[in-house]
């Protein structure tokens, strides 16, 4: 299944050294997850207009071991047709929104980091339907 929504990019792309759709972690109902490589500290987007359902910015442990999987920062935001981006491995407290905020397709809502089960400083970015957390869909881009 694909997205309904028409979503821009999380992520400035020249600021990314690569984007990877095949990894260990993109397996079964994450396989249209979309990792962007980028230095630590890149600002993240809102790709699509919605109110933040989930903030944690929390942590400072990451590393390549599946043992800190729920070490990892990360905002949740929910748009139209029940659909919810989620943008993973956020820096350290750089998150820029809370929860109950509305936001913008556009607006820096945080940061690229490290942390969680984490091979390098990226954005793991996907969208699924509320209700279905972690199915995730294909995303039709703008």
């Amino acid at each position: 299944m694909e997205t309904k929504n028409n979503y821009g990019l999380p992520i400035d792309l020249a600021k990314v050294s690569k984007i990877e759709h095949e990894s260990e972690s993109h397996e079964g109902d994450l396989k249209y997850s979309i990792d962007y490589d980028a230095s630590e500290g890149t600002l993240i987007y809102a790709s699509f207009s919605g109110v933040i359902i989930k903030v944690k910015d929390d942590s400072n442990v990451g590393g390549l071991d599946k043992k800190f999987e729920d070490s990892g920062n990360f905002i949740e935001i929910l748009h139209a047709n029940n659909e919810v981006s989620e943008y993973e491995h956020i820096k350290f407290k750089s998150s820029r929104v809370r929860v109950g905020e509305t936001v913008k397709e556009g607006e820096i809502i945080a940061e690229v980091g490290n942390t969680g089960w984490s091979e390098c400083p990226h954005l793991h970015f996907m969208v699924y339907q509320s209700g279905n957390e972690y199915k995730t869909l294909k995303i039709k881009f703008k």
